[in-house]
């Protein structure tokens, strides 16, 4: 019988099971919304979405701050000039697409009714889909950093989770609004700036000016000075 190599760790399936696991969850739940939001409400949906999502979201961050060096090294670049800054750029540019869906900061606690929205301000102007494109440019950027196969693997994960979610949340939204939907994706383009560029669509800076990216500014600060801090906490847990 022919052995596997020895770089494929079996941290590698772990993360591909973590991975598969959080992506069911998490899809699957949202998938179920509509149905659950009518039998137990949209606050104890939500809540029970975070306590499902959040331990899982916290263990497939943990292990892979664990894990992200395991394997074969397929290239190494951290000591050439400029890499560095240009990863902490990519990984800043990475936040401000990921964290405008947290926006709705009272809702997604459940201390406001959790509602579906349909946006077209804002970065959803640039990408009606800011998530997926903030995942695949934080996954470039530490792929590139990193450059193990385990980082590859992870990369490739998430991605493909976020490529589903936006099959999965354009249906979503088709289904809840209908005709208003399909107005909102013939102005949006999924890949960044194709609206824009097409004339489909026009960028208003002036909706940018608001405390919420101001606190997507101050997370970004914040997450660059207690980086060291983290990785620190999370090599203290031994998985």
């Amino acid at each position: 019988m022919k052995s596997s190599p020895p770089w494929l760790t079996p941290s590698h399936g772990i993360m591909a099971g973590l991975l598969l696991s959080f992506a069911i969850a998490h899809s699957g739940l949202a998938a179920l919304r509509p149905w659950a939001e009518q039998r137990i409400g949209p606050r104890l949906y939500r809540l029970c979405f975070a306590l499902v999502s959040l331990p899982l979201a916290t263990v497939l961050v943990i292990y892979f701050f664990n894990h992200r060096y395991d394997g074969l090294q397929l290239w190494q670049v951290q000591g050439l000039p400029g890499i560095k800054p240009t990863v902490w750029v990519l990984s800043a540019i990475s936040f401000l697409f990921l964290y405008p869906a947290t926006f709705n900061l009272l809702e997604i606690a459940a201390i406001q009714k959790p509602e579906v929205h349909l946006y077209e301000t804002g970065i959803i102007r640039i990408s009606r889909h800011p998530q997926m494109v903030g995942q695949v440019i934080w996954c470039l950027a530490h792929t590139l950093w990193i450059g193990s196969t385990f980082m590859v693997l992870t990369s490739l994960g998430l991605i493909l989770h976020h490529l589903f979610g936006v099959w999965h949340g354009d249906r979503r939204l088709q289904a809840r609004y209908g005709k208003s939907f399909e107005t909102l994706r013939s102005r949006t383009s999924i890949l960044p700036f194709l609206a824009l560029f097409q004339g489909r669509q026009t960028f208003v800076w002036q909706e940018f000016l608001r405390p919420s990216y101001l606190g997507v500014f101050l997370f970004i600060g914040l997450l660059g000075w207690a980086h060291p801090l983290l990785m620190r906490a999370t090599a203290s847990v031994a998985w």
